[in-house]
């Protein structure tokens, strides 16, 4: 099943910048998915299973590597890249 994911993250008590384009570098470095990013949030298309697969290997990554930090997700079954 194909799926659309916005998600924001909020790096809590720090200099916020370098742990955001970290995070997003990482997950640009999978082939499988498409990633478009703007100032709010970063969408990322593709299979449902491998978009959540990246996202819970990558957001528990950011947490042992940048602390504690806030992500805001929302998740449609549906591919919304034109």
């Amino acid at each position: 099943m194909k799926a659309s994911v916005e998600i924001s993250m909020y790096p809590l008590g720090r200099e916020y910048i370098p742990d955001i384009k970290s995070f997003i570098e990482s997950i640009k470095s999978y082939d499988e998915l498409t990633v478009e990013v703007n100032g709010m949030s970063t969408q990322i298309f593709g299979e449902y299973r491998k978009i959540m697969s990246v996202l819970t290997d990558e957001i528990e990554h950011s947490f042992q590597k940048h602390g504690k930090s806030v992500f805001v997700m929302k998740v449609i079954n549906a591919f919304l890249k034109d």
